[in-house]
Order: structure tokens, then sequence, then C-alpha cells
């Protein structure tokens, strides 16, 4: 029976599109037959305290000799030196969502620290797993020439139809932790310039992350005078979750980086059609009909696409025909674990 030591940083439930990723592989993994042990290292990861990295060595010093580890890349790319001194005993192979310095909001000093750190330890992975093309792109920068990186997208579940709201009123959703790089302060200065438009928005995501980010997006919908139109719910269950995408009527996606966009596509698994920054997989996820794409950090042309999406019932019409059709092309999790276990299992 195939084995495999998965090894993540700080607590595997998190509700993110990453963790989702990394439980998603290890439940598929387990169905086809390996046996998947998780570690979890406690910290404040990509940058952990001395104690948290100390504890880290000693984790990975305690793996077999000759066992496949799989890291997430939240980690793997702040242990440049565990990672080279563990390269000849185990077998290492990094998992990318996004490069650790393309954060929105580092300062350069933190940026450049990580983008070299993690492009040091990329050096001494056998295989780089990542989510997206995109991703593979940006890594060559990093190191990683196209042999050793391997394209693995998440899998979508399927799921019913969106109803929608059923108001006069329609309903933006967006589904995202309130972190500067998911762009809800882009997309609330946005909206304030379409108050005599018909739309409500809810925020689905936790603001317990960053609260620093949260309170400040609190007081831009105050000052803006948006409470009545804005709510934050927070973190929500699947059920609730679930309720959210079905009564909504678009699908707002203001990121400013991304490795894949795992919200994106689940809001396509529905047929929602959506308004999204052209980032990670949006483009091959939403495609040409299935919704408006518009550049990062552009609130002049956010503004414009919900504007146009509002006003144009043909448009409207025309972007659900497509979201429909882009849900049969979504990626399944069955082929995310078969892939990824036929990667693992060639390992030298």
């Amino acid at each position: 029976m195939p084995r495999l030591e998965f090894v993540l940083p700080g607590d595997p439930e998190t509700r993110t599109g990453g963790y989702e990723y990394d439980r998603r592989v290890v439940a598929g993994l387990r169905a086809l037959g390996w046996t998947v042990r998780v570690h979890a290292l406690p910290g404040a990861w990509p940058s952990p305290s001395a104690a948290e990295r100390a504890d880290a060595a000693r984790q990975f010093a305690a793996l077999p000799d000759g066992a496949r580890v799989l890291v997430d890349g939240l980690a793997f790319g702040a242990l440049p030196d565990i990672a080279a001194a563990q390269a000849a005993r185990l077998r290492l192979v990094a998992l990318v969502h996004h490069p650790l310095a393309e954060e929105t909001g580092l300062a350069p000093a933190a940026a450049e620290r990580l983008a070299s750190a993690e492009r040091a330890a990329l050096g001494a992975a056998r295989h780089v797993i990542v989510t997206s093309a995109p991703t593979a792109v940006a890594l060559a920068a990093y190191g990683v020439e196209p042999a050793r990186c391997v394209v693995i997208e998440p899998g979508t579940d399927a799921a019913p139809q969106a109803r929608g709201s059923g108001s006069a009123d329609s309903l933006l959703l967006m589904v995202a932790t309130l972190t500067p790089r998911k762009g809800h302060a882009l997309l609330f200065e946005a909206l304030a310039g379409l108050t005599d438009r018909a739309w409500r928005l809810e925020c689905v995501g936790s603001d317990q992350r960053d609260p620093a980010t949260a309170a400040a997006l609190r007081a831009q919908i105050a000052a803006s005078g948006l409470a009545d139109r804005i709510t934050l719910r927070g973190e929500t269950g699947p059920d609730d979750l679930a309720a959210a995408y079905d009564g909504a009527d678009l699908f707002v996606w203001p990121s400013l980086y991304e490795g894949y966009g795992m919200a994106l596509a689940e809001a396509l698994a529905r047929g929602l059609p959506v308004v999204a920054t052209r980032v990670g997989a949006a483009a091959a996820l939403v495609g040409d009909d299935a919704g408006l794409l518009i550049p990062p950090a552009d609130v002049a042309a956010l503004r414009a696409a919900l504007a146009r999406w509002l006003d144009e019932p043909g448009l409207r019409r025309q972007c659900a025909a497509g979201a429909a059709r882009a849900r049969e092309r979504l990626p399944r999790w069955e082929q995310a674990s078969t892939d990824l276990a036929r990667v693992l299992e060639a390992l030298p």
C-alpha cells in the first residue's frame, strides 16, 4: 500500500481554498488506497517563530527515511534550511498554491525575504505541484524548471443550479476571507458609484484572520453610506454557504492575485454568472461568455462591468447561459487525486 506524509501549516480545518484543496486530495488519495499521515505544524506561517521553526525541524527529522513527503507551500517556502537538510533523505514534493511573496500588502523587504526563502526551498523539491498554469509560469522565476513542475487543478463538486434572489434588487455575492488580496475595498469603492442602481451585496468569509482589514472594511462601508446594502456575514458553515450561492444573482470576484480561484469555480458550478478579475485560472474557468473579466486593481473597470451587468438584461441572459455551459467543463476532484497519485508513485 503506497504511503504519503503530508505536512501542513497551522490548522488543517482552516476554511480557505488552499486548505480545502489539501483536505480533498488527502481524502482522494485515501480512497485510492493510499495511507496518508497528516502532520500539522503549529505556528503563524509563513513567518514562524524560532520555536515553531524548531518544532518543524523535529517533525521532519522524525519522518522515515525515503518517505514520500508532500508539503504545503505556505510552510515549504518558509523552510529552506530544513528542505536542504532533508532533501537527500526524504522524497520532498512542494504544493504551491501561489508564491508567498505575492501576498498583497507585504513590505518590499518582507516580500524579498519570502521570495529568497521560497526560491531556495523549491530547489530542494523533486517535484512542485501547482494548481494552475499561470502559477507554473510564475515559478520559472523561482528556478522551477518545467520538468519538475506539474499542474493539478482543484476539482469542483457538482451542485444544483442557483435559483437566484427573485428580487428586483440584484443580489451580488462575494466569497473570500477579508484580507487585502481579495479586493473587498476595491469592490466597495466601485459599488459606491452605483447607488442609483438596484443591488445588494453579501460578503461571506472569515473576518478573524486579519482583524485590521475587517475593521477598515466596516469603516469604509459606513463612510460610503452603504450599510443598508452591504452585509459582511463572516465565515459560515457549508449549508449556509450553499444557501448563499443558491440565492445569488451574480458572483463578484475582485481578487488582486490568485493561484487558482476555487470560490470562482464553486460559483460557476452553480451556473452563476460572474464579474471577476483576470487572475489565477479565471480566464480558463469563465471562458468567453460566462461573465465579464477585468484587470485587477482597476476600480473604474470594475464599476463599468458591474454597471453593464445591472443595466443590460440581454447581457445578463447571455452570461447566465454561458455560466450554465461552464458548469460542464469544470475539473473534478477524482481527477486531481488520480493525477497527484501518479506523480507521487513515480518519484525517484
